[in-house]
């Protein structure tokens, strides 16, 4: 049995627009793809390369399998008890994509939450590296887009040394060609993705969005406040629309080598698209 609880709140829509094709010759650092358009009173409306999502909605729940108290969210919500849960232990995403946090003001663990139910915790925690079921406020990701999201990963902070581009699923990066288990820094060009602590996509998980800090984490402590290692080992672009493949099933098909360059950040804020990308 679900018992609703009425809330009424106003988010202005974004769109979001491509820039002309010149524009996207030259990426540099702190420079968007894309430019966001704000009208009022209208529910977001988001590109996210797979046809356009009219609204985000989720409903959360106080006990496991969707029953007790429940609440429908359709923007952000910064503390549930200010909403009137006690608790969240079901989730389901009707429409975008979300990401939850252990405690309130979006801070803590982050839970990405894309469409779909999750009945119990262990549904959208993931492979944690502790026990946490609490879930104390959440968000959409407006800027998800599987089909033209892309990103730098750099070896040390600063957007220094060796660099690779990535635009698809790395179950593991050092089975494609990153030759070390942490990265330094990133710049996210387009869209937003999902990065893991281990190989298969589990452990800690922190989202990289185009949207948050122009794009750049300079430093691992940039990634959330739960972040306490620069240890990344998997990546993958985040979609509206989740597939009913799970990620870890994903790793099973073809990859692709990358093969890192050198890029010396310091000398200049523009840099190139170090890495090619072989089919295997």
């Amino acid at each position: 049995m679900c018992i609703r609880i009425a809330q009424s709140s106003t988010r202005d829509s974004v769109r979001r627009v491509p820039l002309p094709s010149s524009s996207r010759i030259s990426a540099k650092l702190g420079v968007k793809m894309y430019r966001t358009t704000r009208s009022p009173m209208m529910q977001p409306l988001v590109n996210s390369g797979m046809g356009v999502a009219p609204f985000f909605k989720v409903t959360v729940f106080e006990q496991e399998h969707f029953q007790g108290k429940c609440q429908e969210f359709t923007s952000e919500c910064c503390n549930i008890h200010e909403c009137g849960l006690d608790i969240i232990r079901s989730i389901r995403v009707e429409s975008g994509a979300w990401v939850g946090f252990e405690h309130h003001d979006f801070q803590g663990q982050q839970f990405i939450l894309e469409r779909g139910e999750y009945p119990h915790w262990d549904a959208y925690s993931g492979s944690l590296s502790y026990h946490v079921e609490r879930l104390m406020s959440l968000r959409p990701i407006y800027c998800a887009s599987h089909m033209s999201s892309r990103m730098m990963i750099f070896e040390r902070e600063n957007f220094m040394g060796r660099s690779v581009e990535l635009c698809d699923d790395y179950p593991s990066l050092q089975a494609m060609g990153w030759s070390m288990p942490e990265v330094g820094s990133m710049h996210v060009q387009c869209g937003a993705f999902v990065c893991y602590q281990y190989p298969g996509y589990r452990g800690q998980q922190y989202i990289m969005e185009c949207e948050r800090h122009s794009g750049d984490y300079q430093h691992w402590k940039n990634w959330g406040s739960h972040c306490q290692t620069p240890q990344i080992q998997s990546i993958r672009p985040l979609t509206h629309s989740r597939s009913e493949v799970t990620w870890a099933e994903r790793g099973a098909k073809p990859h692709t080598l990358l093969q890192p360059a050198e890029v010396n950040a310091s000398a200049d804020t523009s840099f190139k698209m170090a890495a090619t990308v072989v089919q295997l």
